[in-house]
C-alpha cells in the first residue's frame, strides 16, 4: 500500500476557494460531508487567530443554503452547513476515490491524503493530468517502508507544523507558536523537529536501507 499527499488548486467559483484566498492565514477543514442531490451537507472547522470574520463570510456567502455555528473558541470555530458547491463530490465520483477526512483548504488549495495501491495512485494521477487545475504530489510513501521511521513525538511535531504552516514560505507560524500549540519548550521542539527532518531526508535520499537510528 502507498500513502500519498496531494494539493489541488480549487476552481475560483467555489466558496471555499474565495474565502480561503481572502483569509489566507486561515485553514478551512472539512471534517465530514456528503452530497444530497444538488447540495452538500458538511461539518467543518475554521482555524484562525480570529475565526469570527471568516465565519461571518461563510454564513453570508450566496452558496450557503443553511448555516449553523456549533462552537466558537480562540483560534477555532466548528460549523455545520449546507452548500450548493458540490464539486468535491463530483471530483470523487469521477476519479473513483474515497474521501479521507479531514480535507484541509488553505489559500485556494485542497490538501488531502490518499492510501491505496500503486495502480489506484497511477489512475488518480492520470485523472489529475487530464484536468485544467494545477496539482502537486507532496509526498509518496510506501507504508511498509515508512513504518517505524519516526517516533510518535517526531510525527506529532511534523504533522502539527505542517498543519499550522510552519514549513511554508513565508512561515504560517513561528517555532514559539508551534511549541506553544503542543505545550513544550522551544528548544525541545527544535531538537525533535531537526531529528525528524533528518530521518525523513535520510530515508528519502538514501532509501530505507540507509536509515540511521537517532
Amino acid at each position: 500500500m502507498i500513502s500519498a499527499s496531494f494539493r489541488i488548486k480549487l476552481p475560483e467559483h467555489l466558496w471555499v476557494a474565495e474565502l480561503s484566498t481572502e483569509f489566507s492565514r486561515a485553514t478551512f477543514r472539512l471534517l465530514s460531508g456528503y452530497r444530497a442531490g444538488d447540495t452538500a451537507l458538511e461539518l467543518g472547522e475554521v482555524l484562525a487567530e480570529t475565526p469570527s470574520a471568516a465565519v461571518e463570510s461563510m454564513r453570508s456567502h450566496p452558496s450557503m443554503e443553511a448555516f449553523e455555528l456549533l462552537e466558537s473558541e480562540d483560534g477555532r470555530a466548528l460549523t455545520k452547513y449546507e452548500t450548493t458547491d458540490t464539486d468535491l463530490y463530483a471530483f470523487v465520483e469521477a476519479s473513483s476515490l474515497t474521501i479521507e477526512f479531514p480535507v484541509d483548504v488553505r489559500n485556494g488549495w485542497y490538501e488531502f491524503d490518499l492510501t491505496g495501491t500503486r495502480e489506484e495512485l497511477d489512475r488518480l494521477q492520470e485523472f489529475l493530468d487530464g484536468l485544467a487545475l494545477p496539482y502537486e504530489l507532496r509526498s509518496l510513501v510506501r507504508t511498509s517502508e515508512a513504518e517505524g521511521l519516526l517516533t510518535d513525538r517526531q510525527r506529532e511535531l511534523l504533522e502539527t507544523g505542517l498543519r499550522l504552516g510552519y514549513f511554508e514560505v513565508p512561515r504560517g507560524c513561528t517555532l514559539a507558536e508551534l511549541s506553544a500549540e503542543l505545550e513544550i519548550d522551544k528548544s525541545t521542539a527544535s531538537t525533535v523537529l531537526r531529528r525528524g527532518e533528518a530521518r525523513l531526508l535520510n530515508w528519502y535520499l538514501t532509501g530505507p536501507q540507509g536509515q540511521s537510528r537517532r
